[in-house]
């Protein structure tokens, strides 16, 4: 059963957000779905908040000043029960600070703003991180949403990504248990132009760390495309199981742990790191637009 959940209008667009996790359970323009509803036989979920960490921990675990805690993939926030902080028709916002519970896996206060805003043809989310404790406080963020395929309930045709720069035609080969391997594997990149296909992922997500490019359009050979940009996240995901019909286009901030890493929170890969009292904000926006002819490069 479904759990509390608020609403959004903006003209012909509608989107669902649940409080468990402040997650984006639908986003319908007109009759159109967009997002991935979740299914437990693939991905049971449609839009995870990801924080404290992003990607794999070694072993699902976490050090931190020679105490290990239990902090495994994508950390904790998506299960968690966010308090509404404020909403209108067309925004809302949710609000996660640290509990009994999280101080167990994350030893640090922190609160965590989830700022949704839908317009007519696309959506925005907005991320605030504050550092509530007395001490500095390691954190990496990032959104994972799904998106139906065929795109926008179009025909069935070809997708690929153009990204707005050209970006490093290999990405890190990701290891048992979600590792970050120090190989790396060749894709199909011509220009700014991936074609993709379920061999383009070879059961694997693409990660482009440190990306160039600050945004990207996922267009189909025929039908509306989506239009991705992203305000400090500068790693960009892709991924889908092949053989279900969603992909994932994901802005993180971090990356899984690296194969063999036993170092401290504050060592791993992309963390941030907030002095006490300090704040920062990141955003992802996605809109619908004319798909990108064959010739983009």
């Amino acid at each position: 059963m479904a759990g509390p959940s608020i609403e959004l209008r903006a003209g012909a667009a509608r989107a669902r957000i649940a409080l468990r996790g402040a997650e984006l359970k639908a986003w319908d323009v007109g009759d159109t779905p967009w997002l991935w509803p979740g299914d437990p036989a693939s991905w049971d979920e449609s839009a995870p908040v990801l924080f404290p960490v992003v990607g794999w921990t070694r072993d699902g675990e976490a050090r931190v000043g020679g105490q290990t805690y239990p902090l495994g993939l994508h950390g904790f926030a998506r299960f968690q029960a966010f308090e509404a902080a404020g909403a209108r028709e067309d925004e809302a916002r949710f609000v996660l600070r640290e509990t009994p519970a999280t101080l167990e896996q994350f030893p640090f206060r922190f609160e965590l703003g989830v700022t949704y805003r839908l317009f007519p043809d696309g959506l925005s989310v907005a991320f605030d991180v504050v550092n509530t404790g007395d001490r500095p406080m390691p954190y990496a963020i990032g959104f994972h949403p799904g998106f139906r395929l065929p795109l926008g309930g179009g025909p069935d045709s070809p997708l690929a990504v153009v990204f707005d720069a050209e970006e490093e035609k290999t990405v890190p080969v990701i290891a048992p248990g979600g590792l970050f391997s120090p190989e790396r594997r060749a894709i199909p990149l011509d220009g700014r132009r991936l074609p993709l296909d379920a061999g383009t992922f070879a059961t694997q997500s693409l990660c482009f760390v440190d990306a160039r490019s600050r945004g990207l359009v996922l267009t189909p050979a025929q039908g509306r495309a989506l239009r991705f940009d992203f305000e400090d996240l500068p790693t960009i995901v892709l991924w889908r199981r092949p053989e279900a019909p969603f992909l994932c286009v994901e802005g993180w901030t971090g990356r899984g742990d690296p194969v063999g890493f036993a170092g401290d929170l504050f060592e791993k890969p992309g963390m941030r790191v907030l002095e006490p009292g300090q704040s920062t904000s990141h955003r992802m926006t996605v809109r619908i637009v004319e798909p990108l002819d064959g010739t983009t490069s």
